[in-house]
């Protein structure tokens, strides 16, 4: 029997987990058993998993405005070149950058990340071919994977964006840059000191700080205004930090992180001592507090995991199976509606044509009253198939014309295609029609193993915990 590709993927996973971070293994086992039920009510095919759909290294990702030194950023922290730099816009491809054996180092294409599931771009074509017919098999024009040798890489993945000006293909640029942002641990948001009017970086603000500010994780979005030493030259740099910040609370960003960056090793020089020197030190202190948040993404990663499997199985329980109950209450109710109707007409018809023959002699059908009682039984046989087949015929109507209802509800938003698929698997059953109201798949069992999945993300919770905390001030097993 042919083995499945992603339960392959998924073990090996498991196995590499078991090794590095046991309490995520556990993890993997419940995304699992989270698949098991999102196969049965339709959700989900065979070939897929939720997770594959999880970034499992810690992800650090650098967007933001062309040329505002996002690689300069990466190329110092790495400790190597390995990005291009440039006062224009020089890179045009997402690149993910981790650590490498090779001292070398190496530059893979994008069918690299497109086809690892440790990667948080497996399986993008898809997204991006569904969004822009044909760009799907051009994924190596919009990532590209990059290793090195380097200790602060260890452990975890960053990603450097292009810069939103830069790129032509905007849709799709844009559809990479949110399935980041929602696999990321910490957002670096990169703005350029010597443009900080709101027109040079209009797609930044509108994407990148009007639509994160009010998401449940806005906290690890830092906002850093980089290269601010060309504005110690002509212009005071506190005015220009003013405008800067102007700009973010005019897109509806009042409170967060701050910070004022700037390369140390192409700054321009200042001829102002004070002013060099309060550069300087607002500069080593921000670089430091970034810093410090990067290195504790491996941390923050275990809990994002732990949270998303948590957030998907309650978003099955809570939202998603009582949307698909009220559909079958519909499709039972137009199914009655069209039966009825039918039925009505059928027996208004036979009516008719029973009076004109004048065939009711004593409440008795005299056509059929002298057959023989076998044939009476298959006529009332015939007569029974023909009605399971009409109102067979007319379920699945009813069942098309609430697909039809489903796919112009626009209140649906994002599950209005994960609905259609799992009422499909609804109205090609014919036995669950005749089940109660339920999704077909969601039985009483597989209620208490949603249940049992809940109660293990709050044990896995728990868990991680116990590696980074202890109120008793006792360490490990309750020893002193």
């Amino acid at each position: 029997m042919a083995t499945n590709p992603v339960k392959e993927r998924v073990k090996r996973l498991e196995q590499h987990l078991l090794r590095e971070n046991p309490v995520l293994a556990g993890c993997v086992s419940s995304f699992t058993r989270l698949d098991t039920i999102a196969r049965a009510l339709g959700l989900m095919s065979a070939d897929d998993s939720y997770a594959t759909r999880v970034s499992w290294w810690p992800v650090i990702s650098l967007l933001g405005t062309f040329s505002a030194g996002k690689s300069t950023f990466m190329n110092q922290y790495v400790g190597q070149d390995l990005q291009r730099t440039g006062n224009q816009a020089v890179d045009d491809k997402f690149t993910v950058v981790c650590y490498g054996t090779k001292e070398s180092g190496a530059a893979l294409p994008g069918l690299a990340l497109d086809s690892d599931p440790r990667f948080p771009f497996y399986q993008i074509s898809r997204s991006i071919e569904e969004g822009a017919a044909g760009e799907g098999r051009r994924i190596d024009s919009y990532l590209q994977l990059k290793t090195a040798s380097a200790e602060p890489l260890r452990g975890k993945i960053l990603i450097d964006s292009p810069g939103f000006d830069a790129d032509k293909q905007r849709d799709s640029t844009l559809l990479i840059t949110d399935h980041i942002i929602d696999l990321s641990d910490l957002v670096l948001v990169f703005f350029d000191a010597r443009h900080p009017e709101p027109g040079a970086m209009r797609d930044t603000l509108d994407h990148l700080v009007t639509n994160t500010v009010k998401r449940p994780d806005s906290n690890k979005f830092l906002y850093i205004l980089n290269q601010i030493d060309n504005t110690a030259r002509e212009d005071n740099p506190e005015d220009v930090v003013a405008a800067w910040q102007r700009a973010l609370a005019q897109h509806g960003l009042t409170a967060g992180r701050f910070y004022r960056t700037y390369a140390k090793d192409v700054a321009v020089q200042v001829a102002d001592d004070r002013v060099r020197e309060r550069l300087e030190r607002k500069r080593d202190e921000d670089i430091a507090e970034i810093e410090a948040r990067i290195r504790q993404v491996e941390v923050e990663r275990a809990y994002r995991i732990v949270g998303l499997l948590e957030k998907t199985a309650k978003h099955i329980r809570d939202d998603l199976v009582p949307k698909l109950t009220r559909a079958r209450r519909l499709w039972r109710r137009r199914t009655a509606i069209l039966s009825g109707s039918v039925l009505a007409l059928f027996l208004a018809i036979f009516l008719w044509w029973t009076v004109q023959g004048d065939y009711w002699e004593g409440f008795r059908l005299s056509p059929f009253a002298d057959l023989d009682p076998a044939f009476q039984f298959v006529i009332a046989g015939v007569f029974l198939v023909a009605i399971v087949l009409i109102h067979g015929k007319l379920r699945t109507v009813a069942g098309k014309w609430v697909l039809k209802t489903l796919s112009r509800d626009k209140s649906l938003g994002d599950d209005r295609d994960k609905l259609l698929k799992a009422f499909s698997h609804n109205v090609n059953a014919w036995w669950s029609f005749l089940s109660s109201t339920k999704p077909r798949g969601w039985t009483w069992r597989r209620a208490r193993r949603m249940e049992q999945i809940l109660a293990d993300a709050d044990h896995l919770v728990q868990s991680l915990n116990d590696q980074y905390a202890s109120p008793s001030g006792k360490q490990g097993n309750g020893k002193s």
